[in-house]
């Protein structure tokens, strides 16, 4: 299959501090992949650097057909980000915001694909009413509408349960398995093993900036993906 996320010898530094240490990382089409590690791993940095939102020092980005970071503009109407700022407008309502995106993503005819997104992620009945007004869960569900509104190729989620209730979180799990039976590729950042265990067909480990292993769910062990992922870590830490 051909990859439609390419990262060679990615480098990201933060003044003296490298988060990213030449790191190798590429996803196929209608791939699903788990992003795993712990915090200060480099999952969030990646993620931004993917979706345009930082600049790395050093490294090859492709994302379809176009590169990072001189083709952006390109590459972000390929994507749809969840990451941990909503990126809503408070003073607008849920519907407002919806349009302000539609508008930025020259969609047409988008009215009623604003009506199907807010049916999707459960917030026909507050349509109309301030973001401000919403809970974090419910800021978190109008995210992803806003994310996938465009129809893009790639989601990127950064934590995306993060604030979710459980009936919002299980809204948000059915919503990504229609996307990945649609074919379209996402990569997901997560800390809930059980949940990203359900949902991925790829678990990639982060550590110190690189990507140290991969693993298809397919060849999963029968203990699990959380003993894999601590067996895993176990294993790098005595080798370090």
């Amino acid at each position: 299959m051909t990859a439609i996320i390419e990262v060679q010898n990615l480098i990201k530094r933060f003044g003296y501090k490298q988060v990213l240490r030449k790191l190798d990382f590429s996803v196929d089409q209608g791939e699903f992949v788990g992003l795993l590690g712990a915090n200060g791993a480099g999952k969030t940095t990646l993620l931004r650097i993917l979706s345009s939102l930082s600049k790395p020092n050093y490294g090859k980005i492709r994302i379809g057909d176009y590169y990072l970071p001189n083709q952006a503009a390109h590459v972000r109407k390929q994507l749809g980000v969840v990451s941990h700022l909503p990126l809503l407008y408070g003073d607008l309502s849920a519907e407002e915001n919806l349009t302000f995106y539609a508008r930025m993503y020259g969609l047409i005819n988008y009215r009623q694909r604003i009506l199907e997104i807010l049916e999707l992620v459960g917030l026909s009945q507050r349509r109309n009413d301030l973001v401000r007004t919403f809970s974090r869960g419910m800021q978190q569900r109008l995210a992803i509408g806003r994310a996938i509104l465009h129809d893009p190729d790639v989601l990127l989620l950064d934590e995306p349960h993060t604030g979710l209730d459980q009936d919002a979180a299980n809204m948000l799990d059915n919503l990504l398995r229609k996307i990945a039976r649609q074919g379209k590729t996402v990569v997901m950042t997560s800390h809930d093993f059980p949940r990203v265990a359900e949902l991925a067909t790829r678990f990639d480990i982060l550590y110190k900036g690189r990507i140290f292993a991969s693993k298809l769910a397919s060849e999963l062990p029968e203990h699990g993906l959380l003993a894999y992922y601590q067996n895993t870590i176990d294993e790098i830490e005595r080798e370090s």
